[in-house]
């Protein structure tokens, strides 16, 4: 894809994470860690707040992603990574401290590629803009639950 035609829409700039959907190499992963760090800012505010940004970020991505994907002819396409900002930002909540930024990370990467049940379900099963971010949702869900249970074993 054209970096020119990816930032003269602004639908293509958000869901491509900025540009960071283009990698070549690894372009989930490169957005995820666009979009942790985007989200650390943000921690530094309330719950409320991380919720609120959090919606607003999801209802982007159903709407622009459904658009995207019917343009580009393709059910869930790779350079989409808004959906692995959601899922990154939903797994970084309640973060009892900085330290456990990596370990979010890597549990949110690892339940977006593996694709254990239910994700791997919402991912085969649900369509259209709406398909395309749930499972990342999910991804995070679990990432959140898990960091949470950790820290709160430790």
């Amino acid at each position: 894809m054209d970096l020119k035609k990816v930032f003269a829409d602004p639908a293509l700039l958000f869901m491509t994470g900025f540009g960071s959907g283009l990698s070549p190499i690894a372009p989930g992963t490169v957005g995820s860690i666009i979009g942790l760090v985007i989200f650390l800012p943000v921690l530094l505010a309330p719950v409320l707040v991380q919720l609120s940004f959090i919606i607003a970020g999801l209802a982007l991505g159903i709407h622009y992603s459904d658009r995207v994907s019917k343009e580009l002819n393709v059910k869930d396409p790779g350079m989409i990574v808004w959906d692995e900002f959601i899922g990154m930002w939903i797994s970084m909540l309640f973060l009892p401290g900085l330290i456990w930024l990596p370990l979010a990370f890597v549990l949110f990467r690892f339940f977006d590629i593996v694709k254990p049940w239910p994700i791997s379900w919402a991912d085969r099963e649900l369509k259209g803009g709406f398909g395309i971010m749930i499972d990342d949702v999910i991804a995070g869900l679990m990432a959140l639950l898990l960091v949470q249970t950790i820290s709160l074993t430790l």
